[in-house]
């Protein structure tokens, strides 16, 4: 037992010599603040703390905050090793957090660090009715009762008091948290938004030292100065809770503040994290600037990290014990009980009942949250995932904008869409783009050149003169902002239609949507939602860019991302109509769908020769829309082979099916599947059923395609009373996409498709 705070490090070092390695620092912990409290002694003049800003009431629920975070990491050590808590990553040493739930409001949106138990105990106390210890002891426990994220995760979260959950344990919040701050600013100005926050409502996440050097933490900050910069408001408080480690890895002493505290455009605090009477005036000019200015902040906490990194950590192995010592003495409850009793506020006899009921209370919460059910299906772990209401849906896609807002957009009954001749995808995209912006006032389109220049390909010219600057602007060149601010724009009622550039670009941000915005219904348990139709051109056979990064076919990457919806339409008409559906989907249902743009099927017009036209297609008026899932058939009355395929594959598949047709009179059906995520299993094993040759044409690659899913669909919902069809596929190669005319080695083509076509039937 170590005796006191300042004897610690003599019997540490005995323990050191017998097997250091056994020592519980978690009980050390608690030991030290026990004997520390017990050798406090009442002051003969009490210090008068409201010099510094902080009355009696709040220091004393301050340090019951900061002790019920205490009390519930100790639970976790404890019951973790009776298996009836399933988390050990606390929030010790960071208890100068509680500042930050006192100071900014329960209407800031919050995305918070895992060590934030102070912070969420006393934002808590902001909205009455809410046991923030029980809710934390049903997260520990992993129980269905918790109301963050329903048994799926231990997260600090909650609908009431504005926290949305966060699974990160880096910086891949701090994007969303700047699209956040940028919303807010951006749905105060717009009445078609109902913003959800007041519109002087700050942003405040947190993250660690080590974390502040990740290129996630570095895009947001840059994000948010370079806007700044240019004259945006945007109310973001970073806080950068110091305690001078990354697990194991130190932080150079210095760096934090000589790297921030002269960044353009954010603002630098200090604040002494570890002594909540210094410290509140520090957190609350910080506070106070970033909402008066609303420009960002950057609020540097000094803290300490306390019993490891997580239960499984054992810091003497890459920590000395007086390095240990010395930090354990820094404990901020020390400080905050040493002023409760030379204030007068408490004696020390007091703070140890304190103490030692809430050590109960914790204790009592995770027993009955323990007796509560938790998940028991595969069905209940997925049930928030991929929300779907199909009649809902369909009445959104299907629904007509105003005629007259559309004449305005448009011009005149002549220029309607629908009033022109057939136009190829690239218009047709275009088109379908205002059509949505005018159905959807909320909604936005972002991206790099998307406004003035109307994009790479001119899919979004005239939008930005159509809509404003509001609601059609450039981002800076950065992926991870792209979609971290559909994340945030989202939040704050936008509908966003962010835009990628290029599927290779994707690959730099993928994390922000697989990680962050696909996951958020999952993991709060369908409480929050980020909806957004994120456009991506991509896909290979482009001719004017060549090389992979403009010809780039890994769709698997997106095909992978549990809960998302990817959409490929390989004809105008049908992107028009498959977008109204996206659109729906995301206002109903809170969904995030990729709509995958194929480069090389932008502007051709030609399917089987040169000026035929037959790949030009009319605009669908308002109100038709493709249902989730629905694929295309072209010759429906073939039965000699099918061929299934999506993107730039349908129209090379249609050339060879009338190439073999002309050479042998054998007919195939063309199945265009439009939807790659999910796969619309049922449909594709049915339409396989009817065949004895089935050909699946996927430019992606051969060893991770969208065939894979095609092949085991027809598999297993096949009717075992008949034969499988011969399932042959032609995919792209294991291999990055050349420059120049060695792109066609790689990649499906018409030859390929018919020469495989001829033999199969032959078979």
């Amino acid at each position: 037992m170590v005796s006191s705070v300042r004897n610690g490090a003599r019997n540490g070092a005995s323990v050191e010599r017998s097997g250091a390695r056994q020592v519980n620092r978690a009980q050390v912990v608690d030991e030290n603040f026990i004997r520390f409290v017990q050798g406090l002694k009442l002051p003969a003049q009490p210090v008068d703390i409201s010099a510094f800003g902080l009355s009696a009431d709040e220091l004393s629920e301050l340090f019951e905050s900061q002790v019920m975070s205490r009390q519930l990491d100790l639970m976790a050590r404890k019951l973790r090793l009776e298996n009836k808590v399933f988390y050990t990553i606390g929030s010790s040493g960071h208890e100068g957090n509680a500042l930050l739930g006192r100071l900014t409001r329960h209407t800031d949106p919050a995305f918070l660090h895992y060590r934030s138990g102070a912070f969420m105990m006393e934002r808590s106390r902001q909205v009455p009715g809410i046991d923030p210890v029980f809710d934390t002891a049903l997260s520990f426990a992993a129980n269905t009762a918790d109301p963050a994220s329903g048994g799926r995760h231990k997260v600090w979260g909650s609908k009431p008091l504005w926290v949305l959950p966060q699974t990160s344990t880096i910086a891949s919040h701090l994007p969303k948290a700047v699209g956040t701050a940028l919303g807010i600013e951006l749905g105060s100005r717009s009445p078609a938004v109902d913003l959800p926050v007041p519109d002087d409502a700050i942003v405040v996440c947190n993250f660690g030292d080590a974390s502040s050097n990740h290129s996630t933490a570095q895009g947001a900050f840059n994000a948010a100065q370079w806007a700044s910069y240019q004259g945006l408001d945007v109310p973001v408080l970073f806080v950068c809770e110091d305690n001078n480690l990354g697990i194991s890895v130190k932080t150079p002493p210095g760096w934090v503040e000589n790297n921030f505290r002269h960044r353009p455009g954010m603002q630098y605090f200090q604040a002494d994290g570890l002594d909540l009477v210094r410290g509140y005036g520090q957190v609350k000019a910080a506070v106070d600037y970033c909402r008066r200015e609303r420009k960002p902040a950057f609020l540097h906490l000094d803290v300490v990290r306390l019993m490891g990194h997580a239960g499984t950590d054992f810091e003497v192995d890459y920590r000395s014990l007086r390095e240990l010592e010395a930090t354990e003495a820094r404990d901020p409850l020390l400080t905050s009980a040493r002023w409760l009793v030379e204030s007068g506020l408490m004696r020390p006899e007091e703070i140890l009942h304190l103490y030692e009921t809430l050590r109960q209370r914790c204790l009592q919460a995770a027993k009955k949250a323990d007796a509560l059910p938790r998940l028991q299906t595969a069905q209940e772990v997925m049930q928030p995932l991929a929300p779907f209401s199909p009649a809902s849906v369909a009445e959104e896609a299907a629904r007509v904008p105003a005629p007259e807002d559309r004449l305005r957009v448009f011009g005149s009954e002549k220029n309607l869409p629908e009033n022109q001749p057939p136009k190829h995808m690239a218009v047709q995209i275009n088109r379908g783009l205002k059509d949505l912006m005018i159905s959807h006032p909320n909604s936005i389109v972002f991206g790099e050149d998307v406004a003035q220049k109307g994009g790479v390909y001119t899919v979004t010219k005239g939008l930005y003169k159509a809509f404003s600057p509001k609601r059609v602007f450039n981002t800076l060149l950065d992926e991870q902002t792209i979609l971290g601010l559909a994340q945030g724009y989202s939040y704050m009622g936008l509908l966003p239609i962010p835009e990628i550039q290029y599927l290779a670009y994707f690959h730099n941000a993928c994390d922000q949507i697989r990680g962050e915005a696909a996951s958020l219904q999952f993991f709060s348990n369908n409480q929050f939602a980020n909806p957004m139709m994120v456009r991506i051109a991509g896909l290979g056979y482009q001719k004017g860019f060549g090389g992979h990064f403009h010809n780039d076919n890994s769709i698997t990457a997106l095909r992978d991302i549990p809960g998302l919806v990817v959409a490929c339409p390989s004809r105008g008409d049908d992107a028009v109509k498959m977008m109204r559906t996206l659109m729906a989907l995301s206002k109903v249902d809170g969904r995030v769908s990729i709509f995958l743009e194929p480069i090389a099927l932008y502007m051709r017009k030609d399917l089987h020769a040169e000026g035929d036209g037959l790949w030009n297609t009319t605009y669908p008026p308002p109100g038709e829309f493709i249902p989730l899932g629905e694929p295309n058939v072209y010759h429906p009355e073939a039965q000699d082979a099918l061929i299934i395929t999506y993107g730039n594959g349908v129209p090379m598949s249609l050339q060879a099916a009338r190439h073999v047709k002309e050479a042998t009179g054998k007919a195939t059906r063309v199945m265009d599947l439009r939807w790659l995520q999910p796969l619309n299993r049922e449909a594709i094993a049915e339409m396989a059923s009817q065949f004895e040759r089935v050909l699946i044409v996927d430019e992606g690659r051969e060893s991770a395609s969208v065939s894979e899913g095609i092949i085991s669909a027809i598999v297993e919902n096949h009717d075992k009373a008949g034969p499988l069809p011969r399932i042959e596929r032609i995919t792209g190669l294991d291999s990055f996409t050349p420059l120049g005319d060695a792109a066609a080695l790689v990649l499906p083509s018409v030859d390929a498709i018919t020469t495989k076509l001829s033999a199969l039937l032959d078979k």
